[in-house]
């Protein structure tokens, strides 16, 4: 059956920034397909529920609590999936983002600080992990881009260009890590997580995501963490270096911060 290309029974995965919103979604979404998983974040509550969801399914969950802008608790996601669950199937670089500023807030360390959290945190990851998947056959890595990767707005200098940075790491390691380790990543449109919550819990900000996405709405993390299902499993294997547009139609900026000429 076609629904038997989306199991990761036996797998384990790796996901990052799992607390809530995209990352929380995707580790419930990995579990409900088979696969036991590390997840990690800052806030221990935040994972704690997130591992009660996974056990629920049946599966197990290793929970780690630490900023992951420290390199050093990146790696140690994989450490804990080797001493779990003995391999590391596949990855999920959900951890990034940066507050958008006008260019001239805009500093040079605030721009070195987006590119580590958004970029050297996915490369910190899949440099531990890539080792032990290939013991194991190979797997997946999906990063979690942003749509303003590839479109243009003000204020979105140190995002936007970190995004787009993720985005082109993506299609360059998948061709070092081909054929036996898949890369893809997700454009992601606006999407109802925490990050967003003062926007979207502002009635005309709201409105204004809604009427500059062509589907007229924000998208739901599960609509994310389903992308990333698809990416992991081998209904996905015959797509590697790709960049999963999942943005409502987005073409412009979903939020305008009609920011005065300089």
């Amino acid at each position: 059956m076609i629904l038997d290309l989306f199991r990761l029974d036996g797998k384990a995965a790796v996901i990052t920034g799992a607390g809530r919103g995209i990352g929380a979604a995707s580790a419930v979404a990995l579990a409900e397909c088979g696969a036991d998983v590390v997840i990690a974040s800052r806030t221990k509550g935040d994972l704690d529920a997130v591992v009660a969801q996974v056990e629920a399914t049946g599966r197990r969950a290793i929970s780690i609590v630490g900023d992951l802008a420290d390199l050093e608790v990146v790696r140690s996601m994989v450490t804990a999936a080797l001493r779990e669950f003995g391999r590391v199937d596949v990855v999920v670089n959900n951890v990034g983002g940066a507050i958008p500023l006008p260019f001239l807030d805009t500093t040079t360390e605030y721009l070195e600080e987006a590119f580590h959290f958004n970029v050297s945190t996915a490369h910190a990851l899949n440099l531990a992990a890539v080792p032990l998947m290939l013991e194991h056959g190979g797997g997946a890595i999906i990063n979690i881009s942003s749509v303003m990767g590839r479109v243009a707005g003000r204020g979105y200098a140190a995002y936007g260009a970190t995004k787009a940075a993720l985005s082109h790491y993506t299609r360059l390691i998948s061709k070092d890590l081909a054929p036996r380790i898949r890369v893809n990543a997700i454009a992601a449109g606006s999407t109802a997580t925490s990050a967003l919550e003062i926007v979207t819990s502002t009635p005309e900000l709201k409105s204004m995501m809604e009427d500059l996405t062509p589907l007229h709405r924000i998208a739901n993390p599960e609509e994310i963490a389903a992308a990333v299902v698809y990416l992991a499993s081998p209904a996905g294997a015959f797509l590697t270096g790709k960049v999963l547009e999942v943005d409502g139609g987005t073409d412009i900026p979903s939020l305008d911060f009609a920011l005065p000429d300089l």
